[in-house]
């Protein structure tokens, strides 16, 4: 949908003509009470069910939370899933069109949790859903998420935040920075302003390596050794200039990303993430934790490295009433997308009580 406005922005001045790409399964309720706002991490989308296709280079990115017998059930919840202001796959960023006619590129504003809110507040107006049952996200989406339910807290009935932080850290802008050197060290990136360039030149390389690097903070230490260990690569000698196992696993994940997600997007949304505290403006993070009136799970993973358990228990601590909920598991910070079992299961109380 098209906004109707300009978007103001946190930082100053406006973002015209932004539009944001979502998708919905169910019906909205003659009540307008059973809408639940499902938010996507960083290089997810608004398509959380359903094969790959036209507009969706990859299958749901959370399958298993969505249909029949599931814990958003169509029959039962009308479920919006938006893609991110500042994102590639349909929302505005900086690969779109800007008014003069070429591409925002450089000049595509940093855009913060805050302000996407403001953005999926306009959807939720159109939509006619006046208050959702529940807000759902993880990582940046549970960012998004606990920005719904302190900036608005009339309007959030439930909140479910997984693996993330009220107030982004020092380690995780270092975990970031060397992610965005090197996709600006990339002579494809050309300042930001690549995406008319001709024979599709851009920063390629130097997003695969951000995605290298992140893709470590996502995964535990015991999880990587556990599955790679020592060994190479099959058919290559690492003392021949072969890779090890775990090199060509970083690999793959490296050029999926490539192939999918637009570099431009990658570093304002990481931006997005390094400026995320809920408690700014707001006299510190535990007064805007208790703004918060919904009725809350905050679910974090014991082996997260990048948004470790004790930020998740400090959320849970600040929220009145909160429950925290211990994902158990070696998979990391991924353990919220992979265990999606513990996750519906723990959506599906909280949707019931």
């Amino acid at each position: 949908m098209q906004l109707p406005g300009a978007l103001r922005l946190e930082s100053g001045g406006e973002l015209p003509d932004v539009r944001i790409a979502y998708e919905t399964w169910g019906t909205l309720d003659a009540t307008r009470s059973n809408a639940v706002l499902v938010l996507h991490a960083l290089t997810g989308d608004s398509h959380i069910a359903g094969p790959a296709g036209p507009g969706h280079p990859t299958a749901g990115w959370w399958e298993a939370l969505v249909g029949p017998g599931r814990a958003l059930d169509p029959a039962e919840w009308f479920v919006v899933a938006p893609n991110v202001v500042g994102g590639c796959q349909g929302s505005t960023g900086p690969a779109s069109t800007a008014p003069d006619g070429v591409p925002w590129g450089s000049r595509f504003p940093l855009v913060t949790a805050r302000d996407a809110v403001a953005a999926e507040t306009v959807l939720a107006d159109a939509l006619g859903v006046d208050t959702w049952a529940c807000v759902i996200g993880g990582s940046m989406g549970g960012m998004r998420a606990l920005e719904w339910a302190a900036s608005q807290p009339d309007r959030v009935r439930r909140l479910f935040v997984l693996a993330a932080p009220a107030a982004t850290s020092a380690d995780q802008i270092g975990w970031a920075s060397p992610q965005l050197a090197a996709i600006r060290a990339d002579p494809g990136w050309n300042g930001g302003d690549y995406h008319d360039l001709p024979d599709g030149k851009g920063p390629h390389a130097g997003l695969g390596v951000a995605r290298r690097i992140a893709h470590l903070s996502y995964r535990s230490g015991f999880e990587l050794t556990t599955r790679f260990g020592r060994e190479a690569q099959d058919g290559e000698n690492p003392w021949d200039g072969g890779r090890y196992a775990v090199e060509s696993y970083l690999d793959h994940h490296a050029e999926k990303l490539v192939r999918r997600f637009d570099a431009g997007s990658y570093v304002r949304l990481t931006e997005l993430m390094n400026a995320h505290d809920v408690g700014r403006g707001r006299g510190g993070v535990p007064a805007a934790l208790r703004r918060v009136t919904a009725r809350t799970f905050v679910a974090g993973v014991n082996s997260d490295r990048l948004y470790p358990l004790e930020q998740q228990i400090e959320m849970a601590e600040g929220i009145p009433g909160a429950e925290l909920k211990v994902i158990e598991a070696p998979y990391g910070h991924d353990a919220f997308l992979i265990e999606d079992e513990v996750v519906g299961s723990h959506l599906t109380s909280l949707l019931h009580e």
